[in-house]
């Protein structure tokens, strides 16, 4: 399923994944109508009894004969409804873990296609929240749906057919009750429905600042800042307050107006006309009972389902906005014919390039280069040059404004994502891992590798030592993005992970800037012999590190300056050799210091 055909409302939303298990959820549906039978039956049952009982001149020896058939309706009737009520039960807690398994898994599915820009400007604690969100709502909808409102509007019916074989009068002052309980419903439904959404959203965003606090406390222990993080979180967390607030107390005026209308409709007015009727003979004492019983049960129902009526609309509020996070279209899709990328050689080109983070503001304007097959390139610039802008665009991380990039004559426009970052091992600046074992972690560079080909992974990005003496080896939990390793060991796992990938295109983002200068030295040496064969891209601010590239890029505002080889730049005498009589300890100085 393309991510484009999930539903993006509500209702067809939930349908999209409903009908796939009608079947079942007929079947629940079906059962929990016994609840509407058996508040409605049970009265008409008790009438017939005391009718019966209080029939004139009927000799009590024969009562229970008279008796026979009230009671196995009302034998059959009990066992029927408990049959159904366990029935129903049964098929709900077959089919709500499917349903809620096919939402989880399409929403995640979704929300991992969006592009690199999307996680930049989203809390993943918030996109988390909102998926959990719609799962957890979406089963109280549907509990709601099918186990209350569907049968009260059942009983309803029942019980307006019955009340009108009586008297005509008693179904039309159990439909007037019903159409005001319902206009009320409806006329604050809008206004509840909007502050359930107002306070959905901003509980989201609360839950997305506190996963932001929690995931850096670090920071907060290293610059003393627990009073300042919870003054930060309390401002969020009033402003969840005042709209939970708000919502709850809307919620207690809609049931004010409908306790009102209920005390006047079914119990006033219904109960003043039975009475009379029974006054003039019109009805007998088992049709008072009942009528009343029968009035009693509806007016329960029904106000049962007002006061879940709120939490209706509140988690009907909650499902629209974790429905926000699959209408925001995915930015960059496969084209619909889309083909697997080959790689034969390895050859990147940028025809006529033009891309820019926001309007007017283009980093690069028609730009035209060549990477040759099996080429060392390096990339040096000051921060905000355009490197790893240029390294994201060849990863299609973002679509080019204008112009195509080629790799061996493929416009990987034209080509899936997933074929086209499985031939690009990257290893970046900043490592990070799943909260896994090690051995998964490394793993995840090629999923079919052997315990021996790990080894020798390990071994080659000099990683075997430490992994070996962990505490659990390499079945090690690493923590979250691999919080328990150093920078060094995150980095050679990074490293450990690209020589599995095997890809024919390597991009080296810093990659052993977090290295001890030791390690580092045996690091060069794996990393020569991985470039060996392959295209290759070198992001360094060190630019000691490139000496031995076949060719340098030099940029500047989003513009190649220069190129050669480390010789050949100095010898230029430009901004290259610029920067590397500015180089303070082997690293480039931040632009804003040049």
């Amino acid at each position: 399923m393309r991510t484009k055909e999930l539903p993006k409302t509500l209702p067809a939303f939930f349908w999209f994944f409903i009908k796939k298990h009608w079947v079942l959820f007929a079947l629940v549906q079906l059962f929990a109508f016994a609840w509407s039978i058996d508040h409605t039956f049970w009265p008409y049952i008790l009438m017939m009894l005391i009718d019966t009982i209080t029939k004139i001149g009927v000799d009590r020896s024969e009562m229970w004969s008279l008796l026979t058939t009230p009671i196995w309706m009302g034998i059959t009737l009990w066992i029927c409804v408990e049959i159904s009520f366990r029935l129903s039960g049964i098929f709900l807690a077959k089919v709500l873990p499917r349903i809620e398994s096919d939402v989880r898994m399409a929403m995640v599915s979704y929300v991992e296609k969006h592009s690199y820009n999307y996680f930049s400007n989203n809390f993943a604690g918030s996109i988390a929240n909102k998926i959990s969100d719609m799962v957890q709502s979406m089963e109280s909808i549907l509990r709601l749906v099918m186990q209350l409102f569907l049968p009260v509007v059942l009983a309803l019916i029942i019980a307006t057919v019955l009340f009108a074989m009586i008297n005509l009068y008693f179904a039309l002052i159990l439909v007037s009750w019903l159409i005001v309980h319902l206009g009320i419903s409806l006329a604050f439904s809008k206004n509840c429905a909007r502050l359930a959404d107002v306070h959905a959203l901003s509980r989201s965003t609360l839950a997305g600042k506190i996963v932001d606090s929690l995931t850096n406390h670090n920071n907060i222990r290293l610059f003393s800042r627990h009073k300042y993080e919870m003054q930060y979180l309390s401002k969020f967390q009033r402003d969840e307050q005042q709209k939970h607030w708000l919502s709850l107390w809307y919620i207690e005026k809609m049931k004010f107006a409908m306790g009102i209308v209920t005390f006047i409709g079914a119990g006033i007015v219904m109960n003043w006309y039975m009475l009379y009727s029974w006054q003039q003979g019109s009805i007998t004492t088992g049709e008072v009972v009942f009528i009343f019983n029968t009035s009693w049960n509806i007016t329960m129902m029904a106000w049962i389902a007002a006061l879940e009526l709120p939490t209706l609309f509140k988690e009907i509020g909650v499902c629209k906005q974790a429905l926000t996070i699959i209408q925001e279209p995915i930015e960059i899709e496969d084209d619909l014919h889309a083909k697997p990328l080959k790689v034969t050689q390895g050859i990147i080109t940028f025809e006529n390039v033009t891309f820019n983070y926001l309007p007017n503001s283009n980093i690069f304007q028609d730009k035209n280069i060549t990477i040759n097959a099996g080429e060392k390139v390096g990339l040096v610039g000051f921060s905000g040059s355009g490197k790893t802008t240029f390294v994201n665009l060849i990863l299609r991380y973002f679509d080019v404004e204008k112009g195509r990039i080629l790799i061996d004559g493929q416009d990987i426009a034209m080509v899936t994502q997933d074929s086209l970052r499985e031939q690009i091992a990257l290893i970046p600046q900043d490592a990070s891992l799943f909260h896994r074992t090690l051995v998964e972690n490394v793993r995840y560079g090629y999923l079919n590798a052997t315990d021996e080909d790990i080894v020798e992974a390990l071994r080659q990005a000099s990683a075997l030592e430490f992994s070996e003496k962990l505490p659990q080896g390499f079945d090690t939990l690493v923590g979250e993005r691999g919080i328990k390793l150093s920078g060094g060991q995150r980095q050679r796992i990074a490293i450990t992970r690209a020589i599995l990938k095997n890809a024919p295109i390597l991009i080296l983002d810093e990659a052993t800037s977090a290295l001890d200068s030791v390690t580092e030295k045996l690091i060069q040496d794996s990393l020569k012999i991985l470039m060996e064969g392959r295209t290759t891209i070198v992001i360094a601010h060190r630019l000691s590190t490139l000496s031995g590239m076949d060719r340098i890029l030099v940029f500047k505002e989003g513009k190649i300056i220069e190129e050669g080889t480390h010789v050949e730049l100095l010898e230029l005498d430009g901004h290259y050799a610029t920067m590397w009589n500015m180089q303070a300890g082997g690293f480039l100085p931040d632009m804003n210091e040049a």
